[in-house]
């Protein structure tokens, strides 16, 4: 009955009859296919580029797409694709996983599902594990597209740019999964468009899917770099607020906790740090630091907002008065109450761009992917990334011999039995290769090698390098190879001669992976394409996962048994027991990188809004709209906070004043007495008309063409500064928001939840600056866009910008109280440098 039931519910027996239909068709297809002439079967990439681009699918071409590859494959590189082959590129064009086992070509296979979603012209990107295997299937493979009329690009780390979007412009690109991932961050750290690499994400075809996507999915990309708000500035900035004297140099509204400097407050600023105008762009950072040391030195108080533990500033939840351990202000507030407490001031370095693979790779339009080994992760890539896994059969059948474990009292025991089965196959000249889980087993192996005089070549992390060249190797006769259990991954052991009369290749494994995938992946470099093989592991009741599952009592029935260390069992209970526990262990790690996608899925969410918003920034040729709706929500908000008493007699309009001639308008522009008696809608329409009016008249002091770049340049300083600073303290917040489980409160909510206000900080803080810095910095020859952070991984090398983007700096400052350049006698504040 269960019999019947499985092969009703054999969802991969569906699949693999839909996928054997089209390998018919394109069998069906190999006579006509194969009388072209070379220049026919080039000529049909062009025809079929045409088909597309008037509306055809790809799936219509997927039959004669397949049979051209396999007819050119033939011609080119000297290999005709199985009919599993064929089955296995349907199954990537789907946008599946193929599982294929070791050996069975799967590089080739590749070429047919990505040549035709080639035809395509978005570019499709094939990934590796590393650029070793990158770089040579992009020149073996390279030949067959080329061949065809497609262009073939390869994507390294060592490039520049200028090399770099030339590979991303290909039909088809060669790269690894970091690569990838980092230059779509640097993409989004770019200053103009005509500087990015990439192309919209389209077709990826992951090699190693599970390594990539499952093994590497824990650990996030990250670029940090050097905070642009040095330590030293908060300190000397500290040490400046200390001299200000309220209603004199600053003024403090207790209601919404806003202090700004008066004129007189701005012009002790310029003397104190020995600057012209302290509203020049040039001084964008220096101004924010003074205005957070401020804040800080003001409306910040110790054991009211925040206490200091232990060196640290710990903020205090002003609604439940609890510590929120791992939080820290944003925009530089915690560097300012940091340099005002006398702590160390942190962020010397700081996260400004970051993405996990799971985020990064689901932004592909269809995702596929190639390994020996997904079948016991296809949940997760269900779940993650909605891609079902197919086995693909074996071109030959499998008749590698998989040998029952062995299992040794003590792990000494355990390595004396491997070295002596090793020793004895090398005696008849049977290759073997030792799969090890760590560097200190290969060399504990290699040790005991060496004491029996067997040659053997060790391949770890420690020489990694030779990597290619001694797993070429490993199928030789007389050939002993010890590595680490996922080192060779993607490069085939080919048998040498006289290698299959004496067995074909012994696969020998010293303990179990904590995941079966790499135990499979391991047994899987021997018997390919139907050779012969054997594989043997050998375990000891002293590792590591034996351990999980209570040894104790096999080790004393053994003992009771009077069986020692050269006698090992063979018990299909024990096995099982090891397999329980490694899906117990892949259960646990399933749950901690689904658990990583959460918590990167509240910071996705606000990538994308971010990026989008730079892209139109950068994209756009006029933003003035933008910079508008930033205005009106500035006006909006500071009206709403200054007119939220019920007696329009209690409004605070002087504060209003005070806020619009430090952030809106030049002081005395628009006065209490002329906000005086109106409603609040009414306030706001008279701000909004003064400061358009103002704006206006900016702009007709200087060309549109430079007011459009200086909107650029204000608003890339605001979203690049907010969005770092944003980042920095999300990763502080991730990074200690665990201890939140302490007080019965789950951690991922609260980051929810404080990501979220900590977002809407930002998006306000961004309207804010952008919004003063548009109606208070003077525009002289100084547009130009800055990077916001230094030493940071984005680098425009030799990137030149267009002429007309590059800066032209003064020699001199003119100071506010100077004499205006232009000979009218005036102070230049008054003149030509009016704000």
């Amino acid at each position: 009955m269960l019999s019947v039931l499985t092969k009703m519910f054999d969802g991969n027996k569906r699949d693999l009859k839909r996928l054997d239909k089209i390998a018919d068709q394109v069998e069906a297809l190999a006579a006509d296919i194969g009388k072209l002439s070379d220049d026919g079967l080039k000529g049909k990439t062009e025809e079929f580029k045409k088909r597309v681009a008037n509306g055809e699918t790809l799936d219509a071409l997927q039959a004669e797409a397949f049979a051209v590859v396999r007819e050119a494959s033939k011609r080119v590189l000297g290999m005709t694709p199985f009919r599993v082959q064929i089955v296995g590129a349907a199954a990537l064009h789907e946008g599946n996983i193929a599982e294929m086992k070791t050996g069975e070509g799967k590089t080739l296979t590749s070429t047919l599902a990505v040549y035709l979603n080639a035809l395509a012209d978005k570019g499709v990107h094939v990934v590796t594990v590393n650029e070793y295997l990158a770089s040579r299937d992009a020149n073996e493979m390279g030949q067959l597209y080329e061949f065809l009329g497609l262009t073939v690009g390869l994507n390294l780390n060592s490039m520049t740019k200028e090399e770099k979007r030339e590979a991303y412009a290909a039909d088809v690109t060669y790269s690894t999964n970091n690569e990838l991932g980092f230059d779509y961050l640097r993409d989004n750290m770019v200053l103009y468009s005509e500087h990015k690499v990439q192309r919209p994400l389209f077709f990826g075809v992951i090699d190693e899917v599970d390594s990539i996507l499952i093994d590497e999915a824990r650990t996030p990309l990250i670029i940090s770099g050097q905070a642009a708000k040095a330590a030293e500035l908060y300190r000397l900035s500290n040490m400046f607020v200390k001299t200000l004297k309220e209603e004199e140099d600053y003024s403090f509204d207790e209601s919404t906790k806003g202090v700004v400097l008066t004129e007189k407050g701005i012009e002790k600023a310029e003397k104190s740090f020995n600057i012209g105008n302290l509203f020049d762009l040039d001084h964008v950072e220096l101004n924010h630091v003074i205005n957070q040391s401020l804040k800080a030195y003001v409306s910040m108080h110790i054991d009211i907002d925040y206490v200091v533990e232990e060196g640290d500033v710990v903020i205090v939840d002003s609604f439940t008065g609890r510590l929120m351990k791992g939080r820290r202000y944003s925009d530089g507030l915690h560097q300012a109450i940091e340099a005002k407490e006398g702590l160390e001031v942190q962020n010397e370095t700081m996260t400004l761009a970051t993405i996990t693979f799971q985020n990064f790779f689901r932004m592909y339009e269809k995702l596929s992917g190639m390994t020996g080994t997904a079948k016991t992760e296809e949940e997760e890539f269900r779940n993650i990334y909605n891609m079902n896994v197919i086995e693909i059969p074996t071109n030959r059948p499998i008749v590698r011999d998989d040998r029952a474990d062995l299992i040794y009292s003590s792990i000494e025991g355990k390595y004396k039995a491997v070295a002596e089965d090793i020793k004895e196959r090398n005696a008849k000249g049977q290759p073997v290769l030792v799969g090890t889980v760590a560097i200190e087993t290969s060399e504990i192996i290699s040790k005991y090698l060496t004491k029996y005089g067997v040659k053997h070549n060790v391949l770890n992390a420690k020489n990694h390098g030779r990597e290619a060249e001694i797993i070429l190797e490993a199928g030789h006769k007389g050939s002993v190879t010890i590595a680490t259990n996922m080192a060779g991954r993607g490069t085939d052991i080919k048998l040498g001669e006289g290698v299959v009369e004496v067995g074909g290749l012994a696969v020998i494994g010293t303990e179990r992976h904590e995941s079966r995938r790499i135990d499979n992946q391991l047994r899987g470099r021997s018997g390919r394409q139907g050779d012969p093989g054997i594989t043997q592991f050998y375990l000891s009741l002293e590792d590591e996962l034996m351990r999980r599952f209570g040894s104790d009592q096999m080790k004393s029935m053994m003992t009771k048994l009077g069986m020692d260390d050269t006698t090992p069992i063979q018990s299909k209970m024990v096995s099982r027991s090891v397999e329980a526990a490694q899906k117990r262990v892949e259960g646990n790690n399933f749950d901690a990188r689904k658990r990583l996608l959460q918590y990167d899925d509240v910071l996705r969410q606000q990538r994308e809004i971010i990026y989008k918003e730079r892209n139109e920034v950068i994209d756009s040729e006029n933003i003035r709209s933008i910079v508008e709706n930033m205005l009106e929500d500035v006006i909006a908000h500071a009206v709403e906070v200054h007119t939220a008493e019920e007696n329009a007699a209690d409004w605070n309009l002087k504060g209003l004043e005070e806020f619009l001639g430090a952030n809106l308008l030049p002081e005395g522009r628009l006065t209490q007495s002329e906000l005086a008696g109106k409603t609040a809608e009414q306030i706001e329409e008279s701000i909004k008309e003064a400061v358009f009016t103002r704006y206006d008249e900016k702009e007709e002091e200087m060309t549109s063409e430079r007011m459009r770049e200086f909107e650029k340049v204000i608003l890339l300083r605001a979203i690049d500064s907010k969005w770092t600073d944003h980042i920095d303290a999300m990763d502080q917040l991730r990074h200690g928001i665990h201890l939140r489980a302490y007080g019965q409160t789950d951690p991922l909510r609260e980051y929810q939840s404080e990501g979220f206000a900590m977002f809407e900080e930002m998006t306000t803080s961004i309207a804010n600056d952008a919004s003063k810095f548009a109606m208070k910095a003077e525009i002289r020859n100084n547009l130009e866009r800055e990077e916001v952070v230094k030493g940071q991984a984005v680098n425009p090398k030799e990137d030149g910008e267009k002429a007309t983007k590059k800066p032209v700096r003064r020699a001199v400052n003119v100071g506010r109280n100077d004499p205006c350049t232009c000979g009218s006698g005036k102070k230049f504040k008054n003149c030509h440098g009016r704000n």
